[in-house]
């Protein structure tokens, strides 16, 4: 991890030079060169005070939603035009280092100003742009009854940084539109404490399906993340937590596994505490979970860090047909068009968002309902998931 980080940090001090080169040619301005270093050197020791707080144990959510956003402002426009200033320097090395080109200058500067307007975008609009993701799922063992059984999914809610009830709404209604037979969701209600659900559970306890609503939880859930006065306080709210599941009409279930009817048949729903890898807790039990399963019952597993599946899930004495997991968010940022899919996060987890198949087993990892730290989203939309179980 260190040597990505490495390599991150090598290609965002690149972009920046390049960029400057860029802006310098454009504007020869003495006063702008120093206000954009100045900018730089702004958010260089805000992030290097951002690592430091954090490891001494401050509270610093807000301050790293604003350097997160200041961040993806300022760099990725110059991380973008990066190739295209090397490129004219793969030139302009047999030409003896002439000048730039200002017209290359002036386009780089304008292409800054459109990724600027997408991300503007992502931080207004974007945190609301729902997205329905549908899969079609064939398996030879999946009981007759569930021959188009249809699941939604829905992970990483983090209503603390949820303010929008317009667009938390359309979020919901866009949900009950797909009139799945069971709603799972996977993790994360919160960013630390359970009274930032206060006012949002009269709006997701409208969810409906017919055969129940069903729910884990993330690694926010357990108020890991916040300085408590007591242990005590600490497991008071996570009681109330598990409450507001109920209060919100969906069964929490707590490294333990239920059956889901229909007609005379039945598949076991399986869900599992968060287990992490890379510092995150692993409370996380499968066998626990799964003790009361049968090995020949289909099994669908909802465990919120898609890592437990890469670790854990597959190599299980237990057949896990199908996984849905959440918590990556896809960052939050990334590019995702016509086939193509990248995030940051990919060189962090290997599974990271949509779809993914393994030694006939499937996992699936929800870009997520909220958003947290980054106040919104740039090409990784929020996600309702729609999985339909067919047999083949």
């Amino acid at each position: 991890m260190a040597k990505r980080l490495l390599l991150i940090l090598t290609l965002f001090i690149l972009g920046d030079v390049y960029f400057f080169q860029a802006f310098s040619t454009v504007f020869d301005t003495p006063l702008l060169h120093r206000l954009y270093w100045w900018i730089d050197l702004f958010l260089v020791m805000g992030i290097f005070s951002l690592i430091f707080l954090r490891r001494i144990g401050h509270d610093i959510q807000q301050m790293a939603g604003f350097l997160m956003t200041s961040f993806l402002v300022v760099f990725i426009p110059k991380l973008l035009a990066f190739p295209l200033l090397f490129a004219e320097d793969a030139v302009r090395i047999f030409r003896g280092f002439p000048a730039r080109n200002i017209f290359l200058s002036e386009f780089v500067l304008f292409l800054a100003v459109f990724i600027v307007l997408v991300i503007i975008f992502g931080l207004t609009s974007g945190r609301h742009f729902y997205k329905v993701r549908e899969e079609v799922l064939t398996f030879p063992d999946l009981p007759d009854a569930f021959n188009g059984f249809k699941i939604t999914q829905i992970s990483d809610i983090h209503s603390g940084s949820l303010s929008d009830t317009k667009g938390v709404s359309k979020g919901i209604q866009l949900i009950n539109a797909q009139k799945s037979d069971l709603v799972l969701f996977t993790g994360d209600l919160v960013n630390n404490k359970a009274s930032e659900m206060d006012p949002w559970i009269s709006h997701f306890n409208t969810l409906d399906a017919p055969s129940g609503k069903f729910s884990v939880l993330g690694n926010h859930d357990y108020g890991d993340y916040v300085q408590w006065d007591s242990a005590e306080r600490k497991a008071a709210n996570l009681d109330r937590l598990k409450e507001i599941h109920g209060e919100m009409g969906f069964r929490l279930l707590l490294n333990e596994s239920i059956d889901i009817q229909k007609d005379d048949k039945r598949i076991s729903l399986v869900g599992v505490e968060n287990w992490g890898k890379g510092g995150f807790h692993q409370y996380g039990d499968l066998n626990k979970a799964t003790s009361k399963v049968p090995d020949d019952s289909f099994k669908i597993l909802m465990s919120h860090d898609p890592s437990h599946w890469d670790q854990v899930t597959l190599e299980h004495d237990k057949h896990v047909h199908l996984t849905l997991a959440g918590h990556t968010h896809g960052m939050q940022f990334g590019l995702e068009i016509f086939g193509f899919k990248w995030s940051p996060i990919q060189y962090f987890y290997k599974q990271w968002a949509g779809l993914y198949k393994k030694d006939g087993k499937y996992l699936y990892v929800n870009r997520g309902f909220g958003y947290h730290g980054l106040k919104g989203r740039i090409g990784v939309w929020p996600e309702i998931t729609v999985i339909t179980l067919k047999k083949s």
